[in-house]
């Protein structure tokens, strides 16, 4: 079942503030302005286009700490046309997001 919504504004700046930080120019990856929510947005995984059956691989993943004191996994993807794909978040106990991330609380390895 599909939970298409429109992107919503944090997500649109954590996205250019990943492609950023991965040295790529967020206008040479358009997203999907209706989004698909994995899980019914529990953790805020969501689909940002591309095709799901080619996926080709992480462009940058970061690590955030949740209000609740656990670790999330923050990883964007891209699709065999070089297209963004997924914004997935993972968080380590499988419990629902509390708070979204902003890029000034992001940690990377």
């Amino acid at each position: 079942m599909s939970n298409l919504r429109p992107i919503r504004e944090n997500e649109k700046t954590l996205i250019a503030f990943l492609l950023t930080r991965a040295g790529l120019s967020p206008d040479s990856f358009p997203y999907a302005e209706q989004v698909d929510e994995y899980e019914g947005g529990k953790m805020g995984s969501i689909s940002v286009g591309g095709n799901p059956d080619t996926y080709a691989g992480d462009i940058i993943q970061a690590r955030y700490t949740d209000s609740d004191g656990t670790d999330v996994v923050i990883t964007l993807t891209k699709d065999a046309d070089g297209r963004l794909l997924d914004l997935d978040f993972w968080k380590v106990d499988f419990s629902r997001l509390i708070d979204y991330p902003v890029p000034e609380k992001l940690t990377f390895a």
